[in-house]
């Protein structure tokens, strides 16, 4: 397996749920840093007015519970572009880089 390319740079953010003061609550995002990824397209498609694109985000691995390893719940951000992290799972036998199955969604 070959070695990923890792030379676009992401921001991993969680989000925050903040307190209104109206007994409800906001949700915000939150930078957790910066990250280095490869990142290959796969499908896309239109459903009304936004268009979705699936990721596969491979980045350096960090171990559970390390604020540096990426969850599903949370994205990254590239200038204004989102893609929402939807699952993680190790991408070799070695445990040295993940695989992102991440989600792009673009008003058409």
């Amino acid at each position: 397996m070959a070695v990923p390319d890792l030379r676009t740079q992401l921001t991993l953010e969680q989000p925050d749920r903040v307190a209104d003061g109206l007994g409800g609550h906001v949700a915000t995002w939150r930078q957790l840093g910066v990250i280095w990824a490869q990142m290959d397209a796969g499908s896309g498609r239109e459903d009304g007015a936004i268009s979705a694109v699936r990721w596969r985000i491979t980045v350096r691995a960090a171990p559970v519970g390390n604020p540096r390893r990426p969850k599903a719940g949370q994205r990254f951000r590239q200038g204004e572009r989102l893609f929402l992290i939807e699952a993680v799972a190790e991408r070799d036998p070695q445990g040295a880089f993940l695989t992102c199955h991440a989600r792009e969604e673009n008003p058409t």
